[in-house]
C-alpha cells in the first residue's frame, strides 16, 4: 500500500502488517512495509523523472507522531491500550477511564465475556471490562451513573464521550479526522484515543479490494481501476452543512497505472492499492500498459483534384511511458495518436488524385504496386512514410505503434458523387460480366459433367457387352466340349457293341461249328428262319442273291412291277 501525505502536516497513516507498542518500531516498520511495495511494484524512484513515487511523501505519518491519550493497540489487545490511557489520564490528575466497579454474581447489569460494557458518569466514559453482572441504582454508588449498553472487543470502531477505537482488518482502511480536523488513514492496525478537546471522528471505513467506482477508459471501455471518496461534512459561518472531499482511495488492476499531479510535478503511481490525503495532489488520471486496439474516423481530407475523402483507419499501440504522455497535455493516447494521425494522413492524401483513391480498394500494407502507375509512389509513401513518421512521433508521447491500416474511405462532394456513379457503373458491368461468364462456366460445367456421365455409361455398356460376349463364347465351347465328348462316348459305345456282337457271333460260329449232329444241324437253320420271318414279317419274300436266284429275283420284281403299273391304268 502506497501513501501519499500532505508537505506540511502528517495526515496518513498505513500501518505496519502487525501492530506494535511503540511510535519508533511502528515508524521503522511502516518504512519497511512502503518499501517492501515499492519492490513488489517493480518500481524504481531513482529511475523515474522529477515528482518520481514517494518523492511527494517524504515527511512523516501524522498518526504516528507523539500526541498526548493517543495508544497503538499492540498484540497484548485493546485491553491492554485501555489500561495504558487510563494510566495517562490518572498521571495528568485526570479522571481515570476505567471504572473500578467489580462484578458480582447475583444480580445487575450483565457483561459478557469479549464485550465492554459503557457507563456514562457525568459526561465522562467509564468501562467496565471484567465480565459479569454489575448492580445497578441505588446499589455501589450508581446515582450518578447511567449504563448505555455494551461494544464487542473486536467492533472495528467504537466512539463513546470522547473515546475513540479502532481496529480495522488487513483488507481495511479507515478515514479519521483527528479534534484539529486533519485527516489521517489507519490500515492494518488500530488504536484506542481519548480526546480532551474535540473528537476523534471515524469518517468511513472501506474495503480496499471492492471500491464504489470503477474508472473505464472512454475510448477502448477497459477498466483501468476503481477509487472510492471519502468526503466529511463542516459546518459554515451560514450554518449549513456541506462536503468536502478528504480522501481518495485507488485499486489500480495489475498492468494498469496512474499519474497524480502536484503543480507542475507529475508522480507515476503502479498497480496496487493506494491512498490520498493530501489536498496539494490531485489524479491526473489512470492509464492501462497493456495493448489496444481501435478503428477510429478522420475529418474530411482533399485529394489532389480537390475531392473530399473520409478514411477510417485501424490502430494498434501500447503506452509504455504515461508521464510523456501527460507532459504533452493529453489525457488518453487515443487524443494523441488521433492528432498526429490525422495530420499524416493529411499531407499524403493531399498528394494522390480521385482516380488512384477509386481504385485502390484499401490502403493497407497488402496493397503492392509494380511500380508503372504515377500515384503508386504515394500508396508506397502511405505504406512506408505514414507508419515510421507515426511510430516515430508515437515515441515522442511513450506510446509505441505496433499496426496502421486505412480500412475504409468514403468520398463526399457533387464530384464524388459523379464519379462514384460512374465508378458504380463500372462495377455494375464488371459485376455483370463477371455474373455472365460464371454463368457459362457453370454451363460448360454443366456439360462436362453430361458427358462424363455419358462416357461412364458408355464404359459400362462396353463392359456389359464384353462380359455378355465372354458368356456366349465359354457357352458354345462347352456346348462344343459336350458335343465331342458325347461323340466320342457313342462312338466308343458303338465301338464296344460291335465287338461285342462280332464276339458273340464268333462264338455263336464257334459253337455251331462245334455241333456234328445233322438234326441239330437242320434244327438251328429253322430256328434261324424262324427268327428271321419274326423280324421282317410272314409275307416278306426271300430270293436269293446270287447264282440263278438273282435272276428269278429281277424276273419277280419285273412282273410285280408291270402289274402294279396296269392296276394304275384301269
Amino acid at each position: 500500500m502506497s501513501r501519499i501525505n500532505e508537505e506540511d502536516a502528517d495526515t496518513v497513516v498505513g500501518g505496519p502488517s502487525y501492530p506494535v507498542l511503540k511510535h519508533e518500531d511502528l515508524k521503522k516498520s511502516d518504512q519497511i512495509d512502503e518499501s517492501h511495495d515499492n519492490h513488489s511494484t517493480g518500481t524504481n524512484p531513482k529511475k523515474l523523472e522529477r515528482g518520481s513515487l514517494h518523492e511527494f511523501s517524504k515527511t512523516a505519518d501524522y498518526a504516528l507522531e507523539e500526541r498526548p491519550f493517543f495508544v497503538p493497540i499492540a498484540k497484548d489487545g485493546m485491553i491492554a491500550a485501555l489500561e495504558r490511557i487510563d494510566r495517562q489520564l490518572r498521571d495528568s490528575g485526570r479522571t481515570g477511564l476505567l471504572s473500578s466497579k467489580v462484578p458480582v454474581s447475583w444480580t445487575g447489569r450483565e457483561v459478557s465475556p469479549g464485550f465492554l460494557g459503557l457507563i456514562n458518569h457525568g459526561g465522562l466514559p467509564k468501562i467496565l471490562t471484567k465480565p459479569g453482572r454489575y448492580p445497578g441504582f441505588p446499589l455501589r454508588n450508581w446515582w450518578t451513573r447511567q449504563w448505555c449498553g455494551t461494544k464487542g472487543l473486536s467492533d472495528t470502531a467504537i466512539q463513546f464521550q470522547g473515546l475513540t477505537v479502532v481496529q480495522v482488518s488487513q483488507n481495511q482502511a479507515a478515514v479519521i479526522s483527528d479534534p484539529q480536523n486533519r485527516i489521517f488513514v489507519v490500515k492494518n492496525s488500530g488504536f484506542v484515543a481519548y480526546a480532551i478537546d474535540g473528537t476523534y471522528d471515524v469518517l468511513a471505513v472501506v474495503d480496499q479490494t471492492h471500491l464504489s467506482t470503477s474508472i473505464k477508459d472512454t475510448v477502448t471501455d477497459a477498466i483501468l481501476g476503481s477509487i472510492d471518496e471519502i468526503k466529511m461534512r463542516s459546518h459554515i459561518a451560514s450554518g449549513k452543512e456541506q462536503e468536502y472531499v478528504v480522501a481518495l482511495f485507488l485499486n489500480i488492476p495489475a498492468n494498469n497505472c496512474a499519474i497524480l499531479q502536484r503543480g507542475d510535478d507529475l508522480e507515476l503511481l503502479p498497480a496496487g492499492q493506494h491512498y490520498i490525503t493530501n489536498p496539494n495532489i490531485t489524479l491526473r488520471g489512470l492509464f492501462t500498459l497493456g495493448e489496444n486496439q481501435l478503428e477510429l474516423p478522420t475529418k474530411d481530407i482533399f485529394t489532389r483534384d480537390q475531392v473530399p475523402v473520409g478514411l477510417r483507419i485501424y490502430l494498434k499501440w501500447q503506452l509504455m511511458e504515461p508521464l510523456k504522455l501527460t507532459k504533452h497535455g493529453y489525457n488518453t493516447p487515443y487524443d494523441a495518436l488521433r492528432d498526429k494521425t490525422q495530420s499524416i494522413l493529411t499531407q499524403i492524401v493531399a498528394h494522390l488524385d480521385y482516380g488512384t483513391m477509386v481504385k485502390q480498394r484499401s490502403l493497407g500494407p497488402d496493397n503492392l504496386e509494380d511500380g508503372s502507375d504515377p500515384s503508386s509512389a504515394f500508396i508506397d509513401a502511405l505504406r512506408t512514410r505514414a507508419m515510421d513518421e507515426m511510430h516515430e512521433a508515437a515515441l515522442e508521447y511513450g506510446i509505441i505503434l505496433k499496426d496502421l491500416a486505412v480500412i475504409d474511405r468514403e468520398f463526399k462532394g457533387d464530384i464524388a458523387s459523379t464519379m462514384d456513379k460512374l465508378t458504380t457503373r463500372a462495377l455494375q458491368a464488371q459485376v455483370e460480366a463477371a455474373n455472365v461468364d460464371r454463368e457459362n462456366s457453370n454451363k460448360v460445367k454443366q456439360e462436362e459433367g453430361a458427358l462424363a456421365v455419358a462416357r461412364i455409361k458408355a464404359q459400362s455398356r462396353n463392359a456389359q457387352a464384353d462380359s455378355e460376349a465372354y458368356s456366349v463364347i465359354a457357352a458354345a465351347k462347352a456346348q462344343a466340349e459336350r458335343t465331342k465328348i458325347e461323340a466320342l462316348a457313342e462312338a466308343e459305345a458303338i465301338r464296344l457293341t460291335a465287338e461285342a456282337d462280332a464276339q458273340a457271333v464268333s462264338i455263336r460260329a464257334a459253337a455251331d461249328a462245334k455241333v456234328t449232329d445233322q438234326f441239330a444241324r437242320g434244327m438251328e437253320m429253322r430256328r434261324v428262319e424262324v427268327t428271321r420271318v419274326q423280324a421282317f414279317g410272314n409275307k416278306t419274300v426271300f430270293v436269293p442273291t446270287d447264282g440263278t436266284g438273282v435272276q428269278m429275283g429281277n424276273a419277280m420284281a419285273v412282273g410285280m412291277a408291270a402289274g402294279m403299273a396296269n392296276g394304275h391304268e384301269a
